[in-house]
């Protein structure tokens, strides 16, 4: 028997419901649906002129359809009269190929038809910032070192609070909150998931973070590097491989650090195209002040600046915290919560099938004893020379799909351009008296 929304409305007293779905550049779009229409929608979809959002189209393509996912529902917790859902993107009765959410959904279909189930769990830092987001909300949040401040937290309460009952009972099964290591800058964790599902609850969390602080008088936001002297926001992926039954595929009582061939495979897999990963993983102009970024003023920036794998240590791209998954650093608040997901997952598909060899662990300090010259590859330094690594990686390329990796780059390149053409402050200080 087919869902019925006009059910859902009735017996949660719905009246509207957000069609939505994310772009290339990551920016939520949705049609606000009265719940009379919302059966109708479900089967013809919500009509979009893509060429109008962050897709590579022209106003001559025809329309777009959002047919919306009903396992992705989400009453909003602050006003209980809308409902929230991921959508599917079709156009002239196909999935588009360019669409995020179809990206990641293709990826697992790939990893199902190997054997695998993909479940992952996402670490979303944010900053918590003054209306004019010209610095921190909490103006007496001013220590060098702010990481886990308990009186900066508990003058955050009722915001704080509001997200992670919020998230209790949407079942997401939040664990801990926290402030992290830049002044004004928290962090929330809720329960890991089937990658599909934390891919729409990290979409959705981003939304719910900047309404509910915009209604405190704040501004939430993810960007990057807001502070070139503080800590960046990263969105850490953590990672576990089960095999269709529901064993973790991760864990050998026997391996090194507790983890299996198949673990170390996956590892591989990620570090042989990490250098193209990073233009999904961290795909604005921005993300490359925090990948590679001067000491902060903490004393760390918490970000990678090469490819390699460690034990439990947070200088690394990739930490293993335990014997049953690892945790990819690479990722910042900026990713697509779908393409970031879909990356990751077509790396490590690509490492298990190749068998990939991770090479050695390294357990050094990379911010205060870097390794030496040759020993790892560096990451790239701005958003073009990650662009040409996915470009030129035809693997990484071919799993991800050549239309969508097409359409990506021609987005990002408009942002590249627009970036360059722009002139900074700094280049006026440094150059007018050249």
């Amino acid at each position: 028997m087919p869902f019925s929304f006009a059910d859902y409305a009735r017996e949660r007293g719905v009246r509207f419901f957000l069609v939505s779905y994310t772009d290339l550049a990551g920016v939520q779009r949705a049609k606000l649906v009265p719940r009379a229409a919302m059966d109708a929608m479900a089967v013809s979809g919500a009509g979009f002129a893509g060429f109008a959002t962050w897709l590579d189209m022209t106003p001559a393509d025809p329309d777009m359809f959002a047919i919306p996912d009903p396992a992705s529902l989400i009453q909003l917790p602050w006003n209980s009269e809308v409902a929230w859902v991921a959508a599917d993107l079709v156009m002239s009765g196909l999935p588009l190929e360019q669409a995020p959410r179809t990206v990641l959904k293709r990826q697992l279909a790939l990893a199902a038809s190997r054997g695998f189930s993909v479940r992952t769990g996402v670490e979303c830092e944010f900053f918590l910032l003054d209306a004019a987001a010209s610095g921190a909300g909490d103006v007496r949040d001013q220590q060098a070192k702010p990481c886990y401040d308990q009186a900066a937290v508990m003058r955050n309460f009722q915001l704080i609070a509001r997200l992670s009952d919020a998230m209790e009972s949407l079942g997401w099964g939040p664990y801990q909150s926290d402030h992290e290591d830049a002044n004004g800058q928290f962090e929330m964790n809720w329960h890991y998931a089937d990658a599909l599902v934390t891919a729409d609850r990290h979409s959705f969390f981003k939304y719910m973070a900047k309404t509910l602080a915009e209604q405190a008088g704040l501004r939430a936001t993810f960007m990057p590097k807001p502070f070139a002297h503080k800590s960046g926001n990263g969105c850490h992926v953590h990672l576990s491989l089960w095999d269709l039954a529901g064993a973790n595929l991760m864990h050998h009582p026997q391996g090194p650090l507790g983890l299996s061939p198949t673990a170390y495979h996956a590892i591989g897999g990620l570090l042989h195209h990490a250098l193209a990963l990073c233009a999904l993983t961290n795909p604005t102009v921005n993300s490359f002040k925090r990948l590679n970024a001067p000491m902060t003023t903490s004393g760390a920036t918490w970000s990678p600046n090469a490819v390699s794998f460690t034990g439990n240590n947070r200088t690394h791209m990739i930490r293993i915290p335990d014997v049953d998954r690892f945790e990819l650093r690479l990722g910042d608040g900026a990713a697509n919560p779908y393409l970031l997901q879909a990356g990751i997952i077509a790396a490590v598909l690509d490492g298990i099938a190749q068998r990939r060899d991770p090479g050695p662990r390294h357990d050094n300090n990379m911010y205060t004893q870097p390794l030496p010259e040759g020993a790892c590859k560096r990451l790239p330094a701005n958003l073009l020379d990650a662009m040409r690594e996915l470009r030129a990686n035809a693997e990484f390329s071919a799993a991800l799909g050549q239309d969508f990796v097409r359409s990506y780059l021609a987005i990002k390149m408009i942002e590249w351009n627009t970036n360059a053409a722009h002139i900074s402050a700094y280049e006026l200080t440094s150059t007018l008296d050249c």
